[in-house]
């Protein structure tokens, strides 16, 4: 059995409800993890999956535990991690399961697309042509499969993956202590690495993300990079997101001090 693990909030509401009418008929079991401290709405497109409550931590949403107690419902050989804003191409599923037989031990990334605004599909066959993965990562041809060197390994992201329960029990999962926005993408692929887990690029699990507005850089996740970030640091020697404090660095926001990044005492923005 395949479950599609996904977490959801109000403001991303509209995008899930897309993803699960793609998935609909499909032959997994899907868990959906609401996030907001208000408990989820009735929606029609939740109506056959699994629907969790993981209420926001004192720093914000909690990404990671609500990905850990979707995974621990899940009751599935393999899980797949979709995000709120992702659709699933026509053969994610079979590609991942592919990629499962040939790499069982492995942490499974497909490639993502990103779609413009405007572009809002609603069957599955109309996203083949609106294929065109994120440059940032590897994007194998259909059908294959590329272990990443241990350098890749910073290139992971949750947007889509896909691991076997045996793996993810390996991993022990997200760290919990992450909240709100950014640092456990990172946290579990280096987790990965540590333990010998082989990062694949799975040629040919296309995900589409749907677009929404964004900042850059995300001040209003100023607080959480810099909290995120030092946990992450603490864990590994290296603060992640660099060009995120970069840019906040440039405008004057935050500091490098002995003891890590940190917000200047006269900051603006």
């Amino acid at each position: 059995m395949t479950a599609v693990i996904t977490l959801c909030s109000a403001a991303r509401l509209e995008h899930v409800r897309r993803q699960q009418r793609l998935l609909a008929g499909q032959p997994v079991r899907r868990v959906l993890v609401w996030l907001d401290a208000d408990p989820p709405p009735p929606v029609a497109e939740f109506a056959d999956a699994e629907v969790l409550h993981v209420p926001p931590g004192p720093a914000g949403l909690r990404l990671a535990a609500g990905r850990n107690r979707g995974a621990a419902a899940a009751g599935a050989d393999l899980l797949v991690f979709l995000d709120a804003d992702c659709l699933p191409g026509p053969d994610l599923l079979t590609r991942y399961r592919d990629a499962a037989q040939a790499y069982p031990g492995g942490v499974l990334c497909g490639p993502v697309t990103y779609l413009p605004a405007g572009v809002l599909p609603e069957h599955p066959a109309e996203l083949s042509a609106l294929t065109s993965p994120h440059a940032a990562r590897p994007a194998p041809p259909d059908g294959e499969n590329v272990v990443a060197g241990p350098d890749d390994y910073r290139l992971f992201w949750s947007l889509s993956f896909a691991v076997t329960a045996a793996t993810w029990a390996a991993l022990g999962g997200f760290h919990p202590g992450y909240e709100g926005y950014g640092g456990e993408d990172t946290d579990l692929a280096y987790t990965a690495r540590a333990a010998g887990v082989p990062l694949v690029w799975v040629g040919g699990a296309h995900a589409y993300h749907q677009h929404h507005p964004t900042s850059s850089p995300p001040w209003q996740h100023l607080d959480d990079i810099l909290r995120n970030g030092r946990l992450f640091a603490g864990r590994w020697g290296f603060w992640p997101m660099q060009g995120w404090l970069d840019a906040f660095a440039a405008a004057g926001a935050i500091e490098l001090t002995p003891s890590g990044w940190q917000r200047r005492s006269t900051a603006g923005g």
